[in-house]
C-alpha cells in the first residue's frame, strides 16, 4: 500500500511539473527534456509495479511490454505503432520496445486512451499483474485520468539512435522541491497558462482547418485534371464515332453491290429456268402426237377387226383351220396383253417420274420464292398431262373391252369361219412391227427424260450457288447489325461521360459549399475557450460532482468540461483528423448543421 502511494504521489508531481514547464516553454517539448525523461520513468515503475515473474529456459523475465502488446487487440488503431516499433533495428530487449511504446504513445496524445482500454478488461491484464498491483487497483484510473493532461503537450521524440535497451534512470527529487518553492507564484501563472492554452487552442485549429483547406485544393485540381482527361476522352470517342459512321457507309455501298449481283444471277437463272420449261412443253407436245398416233392406229385395228367379222361370217365352212388360227391368235393376243402391260409399267413409271419432277420443282419453289408462279404453272401441266394419261388408260380400257367382245365373237366365229388365216398372220406381222416401233418410241422418251433430271441437277446447282449467296448476304447482315449495335455502345458511353461531367460539376460546387461551411466553423470556434480541470468541479449539464470515478472529460468542440456519460458521443471535427469526444448540446448542433448543408 505504501509503495502504491509513493508511486501515485511521485506520478502526480511528475505530470504537474511537466505541464507546467512545457507550458512555460510553449508546449513543444523534445526527447532530451529532463522533466519528460523523469516522467518516462516514473510512468516505468507504475507499469513494473506488481509485475508476474515469468520464469524461461534461459532466466526469469519481468518486463512491462507483455501487457502494452494487449494494445494491439483492443485498439486496432494502434497497429501503425507496433509497426514503427517493429521497424527500429536497435530495440532488441522488451524493456526498450515498452520504451518506445511510451514515447510514441505520447506522441500521438493517445497514451491515456490505450492504458484505459487495458483497464477496461482487467480479465487480461489478471495473466500479467498480481492483484495488489497498481494497474489492477484505482490507482490505476487514477493514473489515465491524469495522462489526459498530456493531450494539450507537443512532444516531438526522435527514437532513432536511441539506445533504450541499456538505459538506467534515477529518478531526481529536485524538480519537485523546485516545485514547492513555486507555489507562491502558480496564482500569478494560472492566467498566462489558460491565455497560452486559448492561444495555442486557437492555432491548432487554425493549422487542422489549412490542412483541410490545403486536402480540399488538391482535390479540386486532381478534379480539374479528371475533368480534361474526360474532355480529351469524349474528343477520342467522337472520332472514333465518325470512322465508325464512315466504315458503316462504305459496308451499305459495298451490300447494295452484292445485292445487284445476286439480283442479276436470280434473273439469269430465272431466264434458264423458262428456256428449260419451254423445251419441256415441247416434248411433252411430242408426246401428245405419240399418243394421237397410237390412237389412230388402235381405230385403224377396230376396223380392221369389223372387217374381220365379216370376213370371219362369209368362211363358217373352215372351222377346223378357223381353231388352229384362233389358237395362234390367243397365243399372239396373250403376247399382246403382255406387251400392253409392259406398256402400262412404263406409263406407269412416267407418272412416278412426273410426280417426283414436280416434288423437285416444288422443292427449288421453296428455295427461291421468286419461282412460284412458273412452279404452278409446271404442275397445271402436269395436271393436264396426267389427266391425258387417264384419258388413254379409259381408252385402252375400251380397247380392252373391244378386245373382249371380239374375243367373243371369235368364240362364235370359231364354229362359223375358218378362212383368210394367211391374211390375219399378216396383219399380226404389221401389229408386232407397229409394236416394236412403239418400244423404240418409248426408248426415245426415256432418253428425254434422262436429259430432263440432268437439267434438274443443273438447276438445283444453280438453286445451291443462289442459297449460299443469301448466306453470305445474311452475315453481311448480322456483320451491319453488330456495327450498329457498337454504334448504339458508344453513344451510351457518350451520355455517361456527360453525366460524369455533370456530376463531378456537382462534386466541384459541393466541395466549394464545404470550404464556406468550414470557414464559417473556424469563424464560430475562435470564440470557444479551454475551461482548465481545476476550474470545474461538476458536469456543466448534468451538475453532477466529479469523484475518482466520475472522471472529468473535455468536450473537444465547445472546450468545457462534463462527465463521460454526458460526453460519450464521438464525431469528425474539421480541426480534427478522426473522431474524438463531443458532449450532448454540441454533438445535436453538429448533427442539425450537416442536416440543413446536406438539404
Amino acid at each position: 500500500m505504501d509503495e502504491r502511494a509513493n508511486l501515485m504521489n511521485r506520478m502526480k508531481l511528475s505530470i504537474k511539473v511537466l505541464i507546467q514547464s512545457a507550458l512555460n516553454l510553449g508546449r513543444c517539448i523534445d526527447s532530451e527534456y529532463p522533466p519528460l525523461q523523469q516522467f518516462f520513468l516514473v510512468m516505468e515503475h507504475c507499469l513494473k509495479h506488481g509485475l508476474k515473474v515469468k520464469k524461461t529456459f534461459m532466466a526469469q523475465n519481468k518486463s512491462f511490454y507483455g501487457p502494452l502488446e494487449l494494445v494491439e487487440k483492443l485498439c486496432p488503431e494502434s497497429s501503425d505503432l507496433f509497426a514503427n516499433i517493429k521497424n527500429l533495428p536497435e530495440l532488441k530487449t522488451a524493456i526498450g520496445k515498452g520504451r518506445a511504446w511510451l514515447h510514441l504513445a505520447l506522441m500521438q496524445k493517445k497514451l491515456a486512451d490505450y492504458l484505459q482500454a487495458l483497464i477496461d478488461h482487467k480479465d487480461l491484464l489478471s495473466d500479467f499483474y498480481e492483484q495488489d498491483a497498481l494497474m489492477m487497483e484505482e490507482e490505476g484510473a487514477v493514473i489515465v485520468g491524469l495522462l489526459v493532461g498530456l493531450n494539450m503537450i507537443d512532444a516531438n521524440l526522435c527514437l532513432k539512435g536511441e539506445d533504450l535497451d541499456s538505459q538506467v534512470g534515477v529518478i531526481d527529487f529536485s524538480f519537485y522541491l523546485k516545485d514547492m518553492q513555486q507555489n507562491d507564484n502558480e496564482k500569478q501563472s494560472d492566467e498566462i497558462v489558460a491565455v497560452l492554452d486559448q492561444k495555442h487552442y486557437v492555432e491548432e485549429l487554425n493549422r487542422h482547418l489549412s490542412c483541410t483547406v490545403g486536402d480540399l485544393q488538391a482535390k479540386i485540381d486532381s478534379l480539374e485534371k479528371t475533368n480534361s482527361k474526360l474532355t480529351e476522352e469524349l474528343l477520342a470517342a467522337k472520332d472514333r464515332i465518325v470512322s465508325l459512321q464512315e466504315e458503316h457507309n462504305h459496308i451499305l455501298q459495298e451490300s447494295t453491290l452484292i445485292r445487284e449481283k445476286s439480283e442479276r444471277s436470280v434473273e439469269v437463272n430465272f431466264q434458264d429456268t423458262k428456256v428449260e420449261l419451254d423445251t419441256y412443253k415441247q416434248s411433252r407436245q411430242g408426246l401428245d402426237e405419240m399418243y394421237n398416233e397410237i390412237w389412230k392406229q388402235l381405230k385403224v385395228e377396230k376396223q380392221a377387226r369389223l372387217e374381220l367379222e365379216k370376213e370371219f361370217e362369209l368362211q363358217v365352212g373352215m372351222k377346223t383351220e378357223m381353231e388352229m388360227a384362233m389358237k395362234l391368235m390367243e397365243k399372239d393376243i396373250h403376247e399382246k396383253q403382255d406387251t400392253l402391260v409392259v406398256l402400262r409399267k412404263q406409263l406407269d413409271d412416267v407418272k412416278a417420274i412426273n410426280l417426283q419432277m414436280c416434288q423437285k420443282v416444288l422443292d427449288a419453289e421453296t428455295a427461291l420464292h421468286k419461282k412460284n408462279e412458273i412452279v404452278n404453272s409446271v404442275q397445271a401441266k402436269g395436271d393436264q398431262l396426267t389427266s391425258a394419261l387417264k384419258q388413254i388408260e379409259e381408252r385402252l380400257q375400251k380397247s380392252e373391252k373391244t378386245r373382249e367382245a371380239a374375243e367373243e365373237n371369235c368364240n362364235k366365229m370359231k364354229m362359223e369361219h375358218g378362212a383368210k388365216i394367211g391374211s390375219l398372220q399378216q396383219q399380226l406381222e404389221k401389229l408386232n412391227k407397229t409394236c416394236a416401233v412403239l418400244e423404240k418410241d418409248l426408248k426415245s422418251e426415256n432418253e428425254k427424260h434422262d436429259t430432263l433430271q440432268d437439267k434438274l441437277h443443273k438447276e438445283k446447282e444453280t438453286a445451291t450457288s443462289l442459297r449460299n449467296e443469301l448466306h453470305q448476304f445474311s452475315l453481311l447482315q448480322k456483320n451491319f447489325d453488330n456495327l450498329h449495335q457498337e454504334k448504339k455502345q458508344l453513344q451510351r458511353l457518350c451520355e455517361e461521360q456527360e453525366q460524369a461531367l455533370q456530376e463531378m460539376g456537382q462534386h466541384l460546387s459541393q466541395s466549394k459549399l464545404k470550404m464556406e461551411d468550414i470557414k464559417e466553423v473556424n469563424k464560430a470556434l475562435k470564440g470557444h475557450t479551454w475551461l482548465k480541470d481545476d476550474e470545474a468541479t461538476e458536469c456543466k449539464q448534468c451538475n453532477k460532482e466529479f469523484s475518482i470515478s466520475r472522471r472529468k472529460h473535455h468536450c473537444r468542440n465547445c472546450g468545457d468540461i462534463f462527465c463521460n456519460s454526458c460526453s460519450s458521443n464521438e464525431l469528425s471535427l474539421p480541426s480534427y483528423p478522426k473522431p474524438v469526444r463531443v458532449c450532448d448540446i454540441c454533438h445535436n448542433l453538429l448533427l442539425q448543421r450537416c442536416s440543413s448543408n446536406s438539404s
